[in-house]
């Protein structure tokens, strides 16, 4: 039997021949013998023969479906095809397919052992189609941005490992969006959506929990949740072989075999992985391993939903992948030249100005977006209004909080204070330093869904939008369980118009 070793150099000749052909990740790991069972991608194609369909949206304005595919057989999404089928209207990714042979594809999860999510029969929600734009090679695609509430699960996945059975993953993820909850998963996971006990899952996890191990640093971290423990090593506390991903992109690998883990990361547009961990499981109950082989995608095992994370592409094979396979696809990712694209469109905002923001429905087109204290509706205003409402009514637009891609308004009336979401209704709180205040009071605008001003869709829930309903500003979804997300004149009430302040600060 050949050792690792000289299956690493038998592999580096098949792919110097594969490299003619433009060798993509799936084809990597079948020339190391360990083939991918499950291919998942919203950028690009994982097999160099594949053209067919990457994921499916559903639009908001009538619930009709349309499948994105790839340009080419080996290529980057259509993302064209899918700004057709969306505009003006919302979208979300209701499918995400599997372009190996196993048909493994990924629909919101349905309600497991620790959380329910907000839609139909306590499912979770799909995930915005808009909420993380990029580019591959300067061609234009879009991620799966998880909101928490939002995720995605097969319970009956093909091919996958079960048991000790040996397997690998690797993910790429946006290394600036991520949070401390549970969890932001990609791979195998129970079929019956609970906490079936230790060892029962083994897929990748990210973000910057803190609850078992972690690396060094702030995080986020690349771990590896193999349930009741998110592991960077076999013990709890710091792995010091860890560093904190602060990338952009972030690639992730996790591998297992009976006795045996590894765990490895890198930036996923430049140089190459490092292994984090690579010896024996933690004790007890992870070896033997418990696998059940089902798939997930942004939660954990039993549906904990809180969690937060973008993923671009991952798979998982059959066996423990080879070192060389590995090295041989983050090779490849860097040379897909992943990069960051706009996140905003429609009217330019401009950082430093004073502005309005007029809503657009027939019934209040002399209303603004105005404040009283914490709390923020819509008003009449006009020039001969007296100056403290001019002032309640006018903005200070400060560069995005959250991501310095999109924007943040202050208060020009009371400074410090910027309109942030809580509990999906918008209030004027002051900016109390955290990241979750930051994310919160981060908004993306795009072009007015009605086809005036703009929209401004949140950054952290880019499924929601700012909207006006009884006066009151939410925000709101494009039909969800709340009246406010009343799918009637929605594009109307969640448009508005820009103009320059009435006062300035």
């Amino acid at each position: 039997m050949l050792s690792e070793i000289s299956l690493n150099r038998v592999l580096v000749l098949a792919l110097a021949l594969a490299s003619q052909v433009s060798a993509q990740p799936c084809d990597i790991y079948a020339a190391g013998k360990t083939p991918c069972v499950a291919a998942h991608s919203t950028t690009r194609a994982l097999y160099s023969a594949y053209n067919g369909r990457l994921y499916q949206v559903t639009r908001g304005s009538d619930g009709t479906t349309a499948d994105i595919s790839t340009l080419s057989a080996g290529g980057v999404a259509n993302a064209a095809a899918q700004d057709s089928f969306c505009a003006s209207t919302t979208c979300v990714i209701s499918i995400i397919y599997d372009q190996s042979a196993n048909a493994n594809h990924l629909t919101p999860a349905p309600p497991g052992g620790a959380a329910s999510g907000p839609g139909p029969n306590g499912f979770d929600i799909a995930a915005s189609a808009v909420g993380a734009p990029v580019f591959l090679n300067g061609r234009k695609a879009y991620g799966v941005f998880i909101e928490p509430t939002s995720g995605y699960r097969n319970n009956a996945a093909k091919g996958t490992a079960t048991g000790d059975g040996p397997q690998g993953m690797y993910a790429v993820f946006d290394g600036t969006h991520y949070n401390s909850n549970c969890c932001f998963d990609y791979g195998n996971a129970e079929v019956n959506n609970d906490d079936n006990g230790n060892g029962h899952m083994e897929a990748i996890y990210f973000g910057s929990n803190t609850g078992y191990s972690t690396g060094t640093g702030n995080g986020p971290w690349v771990m590896a949740d193999l349930e009741n423990g998110l592991y960077s090593w076999n013990t709890t506390g710091p792995n010091p072989n860890e560093p904190s991903s602060t990338s952009r992109f972030v690639t992730a690998t996790v591998k297992g075999k009976p006795g045996i883990w590894a765990l490895r990361g890198g930036d996923s547009t430049t140089g190459s992985l490092t292994t984090y961990w690579n010896a024996s499981r933690p004790s007890p109950g992870y070896s033997p391993m418990s696998k059940e082989g089902a798939i997930i995608l942004g939660i954990g095992g039993d549906n904990s939903n809180g969690a937060q994370g973008t993923f671009y592409e991952g798979c998982m094979t059959s066996g423990y992948p080879l070192t060389a396979s590995e090295n041989a696809v983050q090779s490849n990712i860097v040379g897909a030249r992943y990069s960051v694209a706009p996140l905003v469109s429609g009217p330019a905002f401009k950082v430093g100005s004073t502005i309005t923001l007029r809503a657009t429905t027939s019934c209040c087109t002399g209303d603004f977006i105005t404040h009283d204290g914490a709390q923020v509706n819509i008003e009449a205003v006009t020039p001969s209004s007296p100056t403290s409402l001019q002032q309640q009514a006018s903005w200070v637009v400060r560069t995005g909080l959250g991501n310095s891609g999109c924007y943040s308004f202050e208060s020009v009336d009371t400074p410090g204070s910027f309109l942030r979401h809580s509990n999906f209704q918008i209030f004027l709180n002051a900016n109390d330093g955290s990241k979750l205040f930051s994310e919160d009071a981060t908004y993306c605008p795009q072009t007015g869904l009605d086809g005036q001003g703009n929209s401004i869709r949140s950054w952290s829930f880019p499924t929601r939008f700012f909207r006006h309903y009884g006066g009151v500003v939410y925000l709101a979804s494009n039909g969800g369980p709340e009246a406010f997300d009343a799918q009637s004149l929605f594009n109307n009430d969640a448009s508005f118009v820009m103009s320059s302040g009435f006062a300035t600060s």
